[in-house]
């Protein structure tokens, strides 16, 4: 059997989370032998990782966490504080010469790794999945033994704000790079072109059957409303922009639409959400459903899915609203292109709340352009499972 290891932060209730679980789905489980090694071993999405496969976290994270995420001045303060002079001028001039002189970040995780011994397991492929992840990748690429390493890229890297001298050094050590879209390779590519002739396309894998399938979940979903239930799916974080959509219902309901708006997801900026619609006088239309393992049955029974991303790689929810067959608004973030044809299955509108808000008044008041869009998605059928193969040649 071939020994596949994927590495991921966690299995958060996530889109890179959700996407490796629809990858691990189709992959035979009597040729392989996989492991997910996590930095931290937790998650909702944990107890869906199928049983054949084994779920590991690494034992020196916890060591170096401190380091990777808080100020520098911390770090030192740390240092002082628990008498380890001795780490304190290395520390530093890894610092300087990463951040301030040189800036490349490849030093400053040189200096860190320094404690962090070889990893024990040798493997076929080794693959650093949740990408582009600095410390995730570094380790793939030099703690790691595998006779051929993969990195994976779920974002638009000239958003992510990568550093190009770290990666343009770590990318030499893989041999195949996979991004999510067209236009996420085409991003890497301009940022770093020496792997131009490294990367390839490797779209979510995405079962239409399953999604639907799985839509039929019972779930309580504000049944006694009787307006347009608008849903939104993703985590909490500015680069997927429910600031704007709050911003955008208030303008609806202040003129005089009987709209309420679904998030499903968390993260970082749930508190700033939260005090946003109290200052626009949404507490019972702005609806922040929490994070969900299953969504489907909440798109299913949406009325309109809206995707007001600043920014996606792909956005693997934007092709389960399309499996669902359901009206969509997106913004115009890399990859929507390649799932929406705009005004056919869907509408594609410039990142701002006038373009949205527009938009979205535009289906409510046409119900035969929200029934175009239903026909159009339903006549598609939308399956990437076949993707797996270019993996699993890859591996063998």
């Amino acid at each position: 059997m071939k020994k596949v290891l994927f590495m991921l932060s966690s299995m958060n209730i996530g889109g890179v989370e959700k996407s490796l679980l629809s990858l691990l789905s189709v992959i035979p489980k009597e040729k392989y032998d996989i492991t997910i090694l996590l930095l931290e071993k937790k998650g909702g999405f944990i107890e869906y990782v199928p049983d054949w496969i084994k779920v590991e976290e690494v034992t020196w994270y916890k060591k170096v966490k401190p380091t990777i995420i808080q100020s520098p001045y911390m770090t030192v303060r740390d240092y002082w504080n628990n008498r380890e002079f001795f780490k304190i001028p290395s520390f530093v001039s890894s610092y300087i010469l990463s951040e301030k002189l040189f800036k490349d970040r490849y030093i400053f995780y040189k200096n860190i790794f320094k404690v962090i011994p070889q990893h024990i397991e040798e493997y076929d492929v080794a693959i650093s999945y949740q990408g582009p992840t600095d410390i995730i990748d570094y380790f793939i690429a030099n703690r790691v033994t595998a006779k051929r390493k993969l990195s994976w890229v779920h974002f638009d890297v000239s958003k992510h704000m990568i550093n190009e001298k770290l990666y343009n050094k770590l990318y030499k050590k893989f041999d195949k790079v996979f991004a999510v879209s067209k236009e996420a390779q085409k991003k890497l590519v301009e940022k770093i072109p020496a792997m131009e002739n490294k990367t390839e396309v490797f779209m979510n894998i995405l079962s239409k059957k399953i999604i639907k399938e799985m839509s039929k979940e019972k779930v309580d979903f504000d049944e006694n409303y009787e307006g347009i239930r608008i849903v939104t799916v993703g985590r909490f974080s500015r680069e997927k922009g429910q600031d704007i959509a709050i911003k955008v219902l208030s303008r609806l309901r202040q003129n005089g639409y009987e709209v309420r708006w679904y998030c499903v997801g968390d993260g970082n900026q749930r508190k700033l959400y939260e005090q946003l619609i109290k200052e626009y006088d949404l507490i019972n239309d702005f609806i922040l459903l929490g994070a969900k393992t299953n969504p489907f049955p909440y798109m299913e029974r949406s009325d309109i899915y809206v995707q007001p991303s600043r920014h996606e790689g792909y956005c693997l929810t934007l092709a389960e609203a399309k499996c669902l067959n359901k009206p969509i608004v997106t913004t115009d973030f890399i990859g929507a292109h390649e799932q929406i044809i705009n005004g056919h299955n869907g509408w594609i509108v410039e990142i701002s709340e006038d373009e949205l808000y527009e938009q979205i008044k535009s289906i409510i008041k046409d119900p035969i352009k929200q029934n175009k869009l239903v026909i159009n998605l339903s006549n598609n059928e939308l399956d990437t499972t076949i993707e797996v193969e270019k993996l699993l040649r890859y591996i063998n």
